[in-house]
């Protein structure tokens, strides 16, 4: 019998598998704080020139601010004084003539003032990214999904090699670190590196917990584990915007976000190891060990009368001792080389399409944080209907419906003018939800396709290949200044592409995880027929005493 029969026997959806999923939310839910942080670190208030150098030498007089600003600063398109030029001189005729057109002006000289209203201080406040170095302040987000893009081939083989377990303490100690340090930064140049390091060990957590979690539930229940993990993302995301409404210094709520990591390194000693993964790599007494504390956890202790540790080497094959499994693997084969292409591009295409949308919270005209909350409430009936539209229909037509529907709304939202700003945050809204759709399809999918022995590994190279699609979306708002819907183009054309390319997936609803590469090298039909239908095959091997029978 195969693995997935030995876990359905002891029940692989009981109370050991809720543990797993409760134990790594506190850590889960640090990530969307951290992913999406530049929304509110580092926003740009309004600003404006700072006029105090000319206060200070009596030129004002008694001139009221408004008056200031009118003799000092040039009016914007809309009305507002501009946050990047001034008038190298007073022009005090503007205070009866409010044409300032023909005048000639300058860069600010003496730096900005902000409006500390809503932010009291943000990256662009304290080292003064706006104007000629607003690209820095996009930049930050970039440096950090880089770290995010390296960490995760990092930590991909990592935990191929040593586990699942281990690499995840060490990946919540490190990002402890390094975020708490980059809260401390006394320099651009010191928090840029910092941030960058923190997206390496975020990575960690990221593509571990998620492979844990899968490897630890049935066939029958892998999709609802897809979809309860990411529901801590959800949370995640409704907590950033609580915590950043009330913490509104960037500094205090860098930590405050990363804090809940605390509490998961204390929780970690209950964490197990996964059995699946302790059993490829030929550890069968510790395998068997877990697998009895999740038996006895789950009531299921008699399930455990007939499978020692000897027997357990039957339900997975111990891959060769002298075999090391590199990312050299996913290229080697046909079918897994296909394979990796298509979810590269996959994962490339979700990322750049989800992260372009949730980076813009400040496109349709309400305040930052209903947007983020909104933003993140919209996906919970979204992941609700994605558990049973999986369940029903399978992987591969949600993942490409999600994507080209993803791609219409931000399509349709090109053509409706910015004053009908409620229609544009609806159908905003639809696309955050379908864009947030994929994204946990594409996780739950991507663990099933790859074989055990390269599974973070190839978890690892995708999420590599998705944060470099995260690292440029940021940077192609830039394009505005070439046209100004160039950016929603792009993203609504890599959204389509990409539900293109998820076609030549193939479906792996109720089929049982691969271990090997060759399982997925082999025509379908025949690695089903090896074990039967691994839904009814433990029903099959059932004895009267409720045990049961391994051969």
């Amino acid at each position: 019998m195969k693995f997935d029969n030995v876990l359905s026997e002891i029940n692989g959806f009981g109370k050991f598998q809720t543990m797993i999923v409760l134990i790594q939310s506190l850590s889960r839910m640090t990530l969307p704080c951290h992913f999406l942080l530049n929304n509110f670190i580092a926003a740009v208030p309004s600003h404006h020139c700072d006029l105090s150098a000319l206060d200070d030498d009596g030129v004002f007089g008694n001139l009221s601010q408004e008056q200031r600003l009118t003799v000092s600063i040039p009016v914007q398109e809309d009305g507002t004084p501009s946050s990047c030029k001034m008038f190298p001189e007073p022009q005090f005729n503007l205070l009866s003539n409010s044409n300032d057109s023909d005048l000639a002006t300058v860069p600010c000289q003496n730096g900005w003032v902000y409006d500390n209203s809503t932010f009291k201080s943000t990256l662009a406040t304290e080292w003064d990214l706006v104007c000629d170095r607003k690209g820095m302040n996009k930049a930050t987000a970039t440096i950090f999904f880089i770290g995010v893009m390296c960490g995760a081939p990092l930590f991909g083989f990592l935990s191929d090699r040593f586990g699942r377990r281990a690499m995840l303490m060490v990946a919540y100690l490190a990002t402890m670190v390094f975020a708490f340090t980059s809260a401390f930064s006394t320099s651009f140049v010191m928090f840029c590196i910092m941030r960058f390091f923190t997206g390496v060990t975020l990575s960690g957590i990221s593509i571990i917990s998620i492979v844990l979690s899968v490897e630890w539930f049935d066939i029958q229940h892998r999709t609802f584990a897809g979809v309860i993990v990411s529901l801590d993302w959800t949370g995640g995301n409704m907590l950033l915007a609580s915590i950043a409404y009330f913490v509104n210094d960037w500094r205090w709520l860098t930590i405050a976000v990363t804090s809940p990591l605390v509490l998961a390194v204390i929780t970690w000693w209950w964490l197990p190891e996964s059995a699946r993964w302790l059993l490829a790599n030929g550890e069968k007494e510790k395998a068997h060990f877990y697998l009895e504390k999740c038996a006895k956890m789950n009531n299921r202790s008699k399930c455990m009368a007939e499978i020692t540790p000897q027997t357990l080497t039957n339900a997975v094959r111990v891959k060769d001792e002298e075999k090391k499994y590199g990312f050299v693997d996913l290229v080697r084969t046909p079918n897994i080389r296909k394979l990796a292409i298509c979810t590269g591009i996959l994962w490339y295409g979700v990322a750049f399409t989800y992260y372009g949308i949730s980076l813009n919270i400040t496109g349709f005209g309400m305040n930052v944080y209903f947007t983020q909350f909104i933003y993140a409430a919209i996906e919970l009936p979204g992941k609700i209907m994605v558990y049973y539209f999986l369940n029903k229909f399978g992987r591969k037509p949600g993942q490409v419906g999600t994507l080209l529907l993803t791609g219409t709304c931000v399509f349709i939202n090109i053509f409706v003018p910015q004053g009908l700003w409620v229609f544009r945050t609806i159908v905003g809204l639809f696309g955050k939800g379908l864009s947030e759709a994929s994204f946990t399809i594409m996780f739950l999918y991507t663990t099933e396709l790859y074989p055990t022995v390269v599974r973070q590994n190839g978890v690892g190279y995708t999420s590599f290949v998705g944060r470099l699609g995260v690292s440029i979306a940021p940077l192609i708002a830039l394009l505005d200044v070439v046209w100004e819907l160039l950016p929603a183009v792009i993203y609504a054309l890599v959204a389509v592409g990409t539900g293109l390319v998820a076609l030549l997936l193939p479906e792996t609803l109720n089929v049982r995880l691969p271990e090997f590469i060759e399982d997925i090298e082999k025509p379908r039909a025949e690695l089903d027929g090896e074990s039967g239908n691994p839904l009814k095959q433990a029903d099959e091997n059932r004895n009267g005493n409720g045990t049961v029978e391994v051969t």
